[in-house]
């Protein structure tokens, strides 16, 4: 799951040169078109409940709509059909692990979090625990996660829009992400969950749009024979029948057998701590609206998820790995690159036309993704941290949300810094690491507190972070980070630990701190609270 766009649309940037009019209109069209709705949704917006939850005003397939534009990022779009391109099945098995997390999502999380909470997942953590200590962590956690999340974000967005206009120099580059970043601004500091709500539901309708146009353009090449398409990939990768089985990615030593299960793992549990997808839950009334968004999130992303076959495939079948490989060497260039061949090639209008929108699409993805990532952060900040940590639970509601407004420009201008040093790195460990983080501070602790009454406020400390600590560690020292020549520092060799993905070592770790601190704690956990919280979190009774 990366947005590692170093050289995104290097191959189509001369196309794109002699259309820049076209792009430069829709990507003007989309912000202004944001920007109306972001205005609107702020003049609704009159209170914390409003800024935080939209007012809890939001439709099952509403909320669903805009969980599905905020858990398809850029990096599935352009990740996802570059890995196929390149890896055949194994690249697929990236789609069939994004779309079982929601089943972990919807089993164990959406309707006990929507039950007990207010606006973040601290809420939930000190319900029945010691409030600043627990607050304190789940607040460190959320910003850790949604920072690195943010930063490959709007990297990506950086590089994609930098080509795509033509813009070749560092200054302007770092200008691009310095846009980016005060659109997200705009967006959360103006229209809080309301706004950003919307934009994400428009993000949706426009990424199925594009992605459902390039399917069926490539099945109507094909002759809607999706077994020919198949044939014809496998065929034009020059792996053969291989292409089609597992193993050309994940399979070739024992440690990339580890990896993909560890790489699993985090995929499938990270979902249901990532905190820009916890807060979603809050927008709806109700705990059946809450399981309905859910049912229709599954549905949307798997329709998503479903069409990468096609895209992946398609791209394959229809360019040269040799080329996509020099667009990009991850891959996320196939998309884009397929939507200018399937319209006709480099140079021809039709091409130049797809390549725009498809591009526009991502652009929109980008933006809608890292204004949740921000809104997630800003909110847990003035919720956990400054309302209940620093002012002890007497701040106003307009102190409040006044205070996730100047976080939100805090973290704002820390996301353009990283981001414009990020620029040329190739970020795929900020996304897995986000996962990772996710998986085994958050999850664990959520876990623990609905379902076990012996869980205290040590084990919830040590586990956030304990898993925290650990993954962030055995990200730094993996092929990731340095010792390969797609390591973000490739130069360097610091990578004691094998394995790409911490989550194999990392998230059992978390579930066992979890474990362990409660058991060795001398504070005795609250039977009634747990009660209470049991009834609250299985019924709806006493919900806000």
């Amino acid at each position: 799951m990366s947005t590692t766009t170093g050289t995104v649309l290097l191959a189509a940037a001369s196309d794109a040169s002699e259309h820049r009019p076209l792009i430069i209109t829709l990507f003007a069209a989309f912000v202004v078109a944001t920007l109306f709705i972001t205005v609107w949704a702020g003049r609704q917006t009159k209170n914390a409940a409003d800024f935080y939850a939209g007012g809890r005003q939001f439709t099952g397939f509403q909320n669903g709509l805009a969980i599905s534009g905020d858990y398809m990022s850029a990096a599935s779009f352009l990740g996802i059909a570059g890995a196929i391109a390149l890896f055949g099945y194994d690249g697929f098995l990236y789609s069939i692990g994004f779309l079982v997390a929601w089943l972990v999502a919807l089993l164990l999380v959406a309707e006990p979090l929507r039950n007990s909470g207010r606006y973040t997942m601290g809420d939930v953590l000190a319900y029945r625990m010691r409030q600043r200590p627990v607050r304190t962590a789940a607040g460190t956690s959320t910003i850790v996660v949604s920072i690195f999340y943010l930063l490959a974000q709007m990297a990506g967005a950086g590089v994609l829009v930098s080509l795509l206009l033509g813009i070749t120099s560092d200054g302007g580059k770092i200008a691009i992400v310095a846009l980016v970043g005060i659109l997200m601004i705009v967006y959360v500091t103006i229209g809080g969950m309301k706004g950003t709500t919307w934009v994400q539901m428009v993000k949706a309708v426009l990424l199925i749009a594009g992605t459902l146009l390039i399917t069926f353009l490539i099945l109507l090449k094909f002759g809607f024979n999706l077994s020919d398409l198949l044939g014809t990939a496998a065929a034009n990768s020059g792996k053969g029948q291989a292409f089609l089985e597992p193993g050309l990615k994940y399979g070739a030593t024992g440690t990339s057998k580890l990896d993909f299960i560890s790489l699993g793992i985090a995929l499938v549990l990270g979902t249901a701590g990532l905190p820009h997808i916890l807060i979603r839950f809050y927008t709806v009334p109700t705990a059946k609206a809450a399981r309905k968004s859910v049912n229709w999130a599954i549905g949307i992303i798997g329709a998503f998820y479903l069409m990468t076959i096609v895209l992946g495939f398609g791209a394959a079948a229809l360019l040269k790995p040799g080329d996509i490989i020099a667009s990009n060497k991850a891959g996320n260039t196939a998309a884009p690159l397929a939507a200018l061949e399937i319209g006709g090639g480099g140079g021809s209008t039709g091409g130049a036309i797809l390549l725009a929108v498809i591009s526009a699409v991502a652009f929109a993805t980008i933006l809608a993704v890292v204004a949740g990532l921000t809104l997630a952060s800003s909110s847990s900040f003035a919720h956990d941290i400054y309302a209940n940590v620093i002012r002890k639970g007497k701040a106003t509601e307009k102190e409040e949300v006044r205070a996730a407004r100047w976080a939100t420009v805090l973290i704002g201008i820390v996301s353009i810094a990283l981001g414009a040093l990020a620029r040329d790195l190739n970020v795929a460990g900020l996304v897995a690491l986000a996962f990772a983080v996710a998986a085994s501070a958050n999850l664990p602790t959520i876990l623990y507190s609905l379902f076990w009454k012996r869980f205290t406020t040590q084990g919830a400390l040590w586990s956030i972070y304990g898993g925290l600590t650990a993954s962030v560690a055995l990200v730094l020292f993996s092929p990731v980070v340095s010792g390969k020549p797609s390591s973000m520092f490739p130069d360097a060799d610091f990578a004691w630990v094998p394995l790409e993905n911490p989550g194999l070592i990392s998230i059992p770790l978390g579930f066992l701190l979890g474990w362990l601190g409660s058991l060795l704690s001398k504070e005795e956990p609250d039977k009634g609270k747990y009660a209470e919280l049991e009834v609250k979190s299985l019924t709806g009774v006493g919900a806000h």
